[in-house]
């Protein structure tokens, strides 16, 4: 169907008021779909009893829901499956047969009905996406014809090159110059065409009164551009044969018009003309208009477009508030410490003069009007707009991009009122600064009693995909600070917007991943920023952050909006549901687990907060290398050489093999005499490998271990059945899936293990309220949730219980494993799919989700972060009880 997420367009378990309490097994909210599943063995046809006694099938089932849902809620469809057939029923002739489709008859096509499509890209948007690919075909065709592709100086020349390109195709098509003057020069001397750009180069950066009289008509009359774009002489062009030549004139001049392009996409888009491998060593991503505008309307546009509606509203002395408004929007200041192609700079010019055209056309009574002295009306100016960036690149494309932007903004104005302003020459602009912003001083660029804000979209980079140079950012910036542990790169740019802003009325907002306010970091890094004044006014919780960019980052992120000045009473929390919908709520104070409560900081802790709580372990840390561990072929090949060391081999799971049901085996002779292993060659090879790359370690530890080498580097063996935990679990996931194992695997430390567990441990963990904990404590790995044993288990505080509430517990975490028992071919991964999950599961799960609720004392019905503030009180209360003992 085309969509990136499926799951998120599904409401699952949608709760309806019949007789009683029911569940829609799912629910699509932007097509009011119903859908009813049923197991492969269940007939459709055949009625079956429902639990208040009626006999009906599942389709009455689903219709009986239908008929007690809103009218507003109520879809055409309704869609009856069990696994072997889907049956849809048309609403509109409710007595008609369904159609049915067999499972090899689906195709997107076939359930594109399902959901409304995804949002048609605009005018604009297709303009811009158009002129990006224009933009990389050129690219890709005169890098190919440098004869040294990898020297910085010829790249640096070949990205200026096309920067000076495509602002003349958009001179020629913008009224800027002569129309089609470019591609008429260019045509005309199509046998000489490099020697001709680097003459035209030359003239556009040359005054007229210092031209040479004899230049030739056709270059002469190109105006003088200044600004810097043509200023720099001898960058190196290569031959520009038929491909480039007819790739500028064919396709970017005769094919396309560039006047419509909007210079915030195009921007990020011409910046994606970077080799791929250069973005992702730099953490780039280009942020769409749409989320830069999370950044930036709740920071400052909502409220200066709410101040403007009031004047608008008003008859009070109108003239000279919208005046005295203009003049505000005149005297903001804007910083983008990390500004990419300037697609935050520039939107926001953009929104700001929109808001000024507004006012200005306020003034003229909604009449064009002539200015008297012919002087422009507009005061909001790109001198307004600072940005600092390491990619020289991206520096020539976010001016660009801005003087586009300013072009495009005076002809809209020049719409209301008439004007003369010459765009050109451009004026001199460097306020886009080509540095790194974490080693370089913001006041030498901007002096903070004149800055406004601070916003962007920083680098993100994990600790594990650091570049050296970034590496060597935070042990500079962080100096003093102690253990950072997996600190991500973007919070060298909280921490130096944070230290500038100290003192001043200055806001900031930064999008970034929302690992950055989960894990560890929360303790280690927030917590010295809170204590040192910063405050959260704003916050974006968790969403699905797509760009314009040809290749889409899909991260999840959240936006942050901060301040050391006065705190305002009243905070804005914005939470975006399955639905894509954006609630906003006010908060009285938003943590740093962006949380509306007080300051609570978890800090990783050896031992579980409860008592009488079983020890949650990592499983075996091999440091083998990969010498004990064997495929099935691997293992069966090797027993075939050595048939002796068949006993001392076991199945071993890691957290992947765990939950996709897939086998390795182990060897370990770690109990194996050495006169048993020198009988065994095969295996001796092993020992002996494993010995070898321990003494190459650098680590002493390691190195230790090379004395032990048919020993694991930690081993855990409980006996018994115990509880087995996956480290790292997708975050598409409700239900992080836990099982049970015994002694006959081997579990490595990408699998925890609760040896003395039991039902009540395994039914408790498996709650939505131990999920909706775990999901704001527990640390990210890329986007995937990474499960701590000393952070999330460790901290999570259990209920207290009676003997009546654990045997009920008990019963529905032994519901949820028989549950799963009825589906012995499918793997926990796909039985924890959102969308494959079955009925049996799911409601086995939510009557153990009642079951715990129940236990902790929490109201039937209860939203997630309610539930992690009470925790987190709970939480809070037994480490003051430690400190009190």
């Amino acid at each position: 169907m085309g969509l990136h997420n499926p799951t998120s367009c599904i409401d699952f378990e949608k709760k309806v008021e019949l007789q009683h309490v029911s569940f829609i097994d799912a629910y699509i909210p932007s097509t009011g779909i119903i859908i009813e599943q049923k197991s492969r063995d269940i007939d459709l046809d055949k009625p079956q009893t429902q639990s208040d006694g009626t006999t009906i099938t599942p389709f009455e089932q689903a219709k009986r829901y239908y008929d007690w849902l809103p009218k507003s809620e109520k879809g055409r469809y309704i869609i009856v499956s069990n696994f072997r057939e889907i049956r849809i029923h048309d609403m509109e002739s409710p007595k008609a047969p369904p159609k049915i489709l067999s499972l090899d008859e689906l195709s997107p096509e076939a359930l594109a009905f399902l959901v409304k499509p995804e949002r048609e890209l605009s005018r604009e948007e297709i303009i811009s996406l158009r002129a990006g690919e224009l933009a990389a075909k050129l690219y890709d065709s005169l890098f190919i014809r440098y004869k040294n592709k990898n020297d910085a100086d010829s790249l640096r020349s070949l990205n200026i090159f096309c920067v000076r390109i495509v602002f003349l195709l958009y001179a020629e098509d913008s009224g800027i110059f002569r129309k089609s003057q470019f591609h008429d020069y260019l045509k005309a001397h199509e046998n000489t065409p490099r020697t001709s750009l680097i003459e035209l180069f030359r003239i556009l950066d040359t005054k007229p009164e210092n031209r040479d009289p004899y230049t030739d008509d056709d270059l002469a009359e190109f105006p003088y551009v200044n600004g810097g774009l043509f200023e720099e002489e001898g960058i190196e062009i290569p031959k520009l044969d038929g491909e480039p030549v007819s790739i500028i004139l064919q396709e970017m001049s005769e094919g396309f018009d560039w006047s419509e392009i909007n210079p915030t996409i195009f921007g990020a888009l011409f910046e994606s003309t970077l080799n791929p491998e250069t973005r992702k060593t730099e953490g780039m991503h280009y942020t769409s208009i749409e989320n830069i505008h999370r950044v930036i309307d709740p920071l400052f546009l909502d409220d200066l477009a709410a101040k403007l509606d009031a004047i608008l509203s008003s008859s009070d002395r109108r003239n000279r508030k919208l005046l005295s408004f203009q003049e505000k929007l005149a005297s903001l200041t804007f910083l983008d410490p990390a500004c990419g192609s300037g697609n935050f700079l520039t939107e926001t010019y953009l929104s700001l003069r929109r808001l000024e055209n507004r006012a200005i056309e306020a003034l003229s009574g909604g009449q064009r009007y002539f200015v008297q002295g012919a002087l422009s009306p507009i005061r909001v100016s790109i001198s307004q707009f600072y940005g600092i960036e390491y990619n020289d690149f991206a520096v020539s494309v976010a001016r660009t991009a801005l003087w586009i932007a300013e072009h495009q903004m005076m002809r809209e104005t020049q719409k209301i009122a008439d004007f003369h302003d010459e765009f050109i020459p451009l004026k001199s602009y460097s306020n886009i600064t080509e540095a790194n912003a974490i080693r370089t001083d913001w006041a030498e660029i901007i002096s903070p009693a004149k800055l406004s804000y601070i916003m962007g979209n920083p680098p993100f980079r994990g600790a594990r995909i650091m570049e050296s140079y970034q590496k060597e950012d935070i042990e500079a910036f962080f100096k003093g600070w102690g253990k950072l542990g997996d600190i991500d790169y973007v919070c060298c740019w909280y921490k130096k917007a944070f230290e500038f802003m100290k003192g001043t009325e200055i806001h900031a907002a930064f999008v970034s991943t929302d690992s950055v306010n989960q894990g560890d970091t929360v303790s280690m890094f927030w917590k010295r920023l809170f204590d040192d004044g910063l405050h959260i006014d704003f916050a974006h919780t968790t969403f699905m952050w797509d760009n314009e960019a040809k290749e889409k980052a899909h991260v999840h992120c959240a936006v942050i909006g901060f301040s050391s000045g006065r705190e305002a009473p009243a905070k804005k929390l914005y939470i975006t549901g399955h639905d894509g919908k954006i609630i906003v709520r006010t908060a009285q104070h938003i943590n740093a687990y962006l949380i509306d409560a007080p300051d609570w900081w978890v800090y990783s802790r050896n031992m579980p907060i409860s008592e009488g709580v079983p020890v949650m372990r990592i499983g075996c840390q091999l440091i083998d290398k990969g010498c004990y561990t064997f495929t099935l072929e691997e293992y069966e090949e090797f027993i075939r050489k050595e048939p002796q060391a068949a006993k001392y081999f076991l199945k071993m799971y890691g957290g992947r093999e765990f939950l996709h049901n897939e086998t390795r085996m182990c060897l370990y002779l770690g109990k194996c005499s050495p006169h048993q292993i020198n009988m065994m060659p095969e295996c001796m090879k092993r020992v002996e490998a494993v010995r070898k790359y321990r003494l190459a370690s650098k680590r002493k530890s390691t190195l230790k271990l090379a004395e032990t080498p048919t020993r694991f580097g930690s081993e855990v063996f409980p006996e018994g059945n115990y509880i087995a935990v996956p480290q790292t679990s997708s975050e598409r996931r409700r239900y992080i899936p836990m099982g049970w194992l015994d002694g006959s695997v081997i579990c490595t430390q990408t699998l925890q293990i609760i040896p003395d567990a039991g039902l009540y441990h395994f039914g408790v963990l498996e709650s939505l309220i131990h999920m909706a904990w775990m999901r704001v404590v527990a640390g990210r790995l890329e986007t995937r949730y990474r499960y701590s044993n000393t952070l999330v288990y460790n901290c999570f505080v259990w209920p207290d219980v009676s003997d009546k509430q654990r045997e009920r517990l008990e019963r529905s975490a032994q519901k949820i494993l028989d549950a799963r028992g009825r589906y012995p071919d499918s793997s926990l991964a796909e039985l924890y799919d959102e969308t494959l999950m079955p009925v049996e599961l799911r409601r086995a799960h939510r009557e153990n989700d009642e079951a715990v609720g129940a236990a902790y004392g929490f109201p039937e019905e209860w939203e997630e972060l309610e539930v992690v503030s009470r925790l987190m009180e709970m939480y809070s209360a037994r480490v003051d009880d430690e400190k009190r003992k």
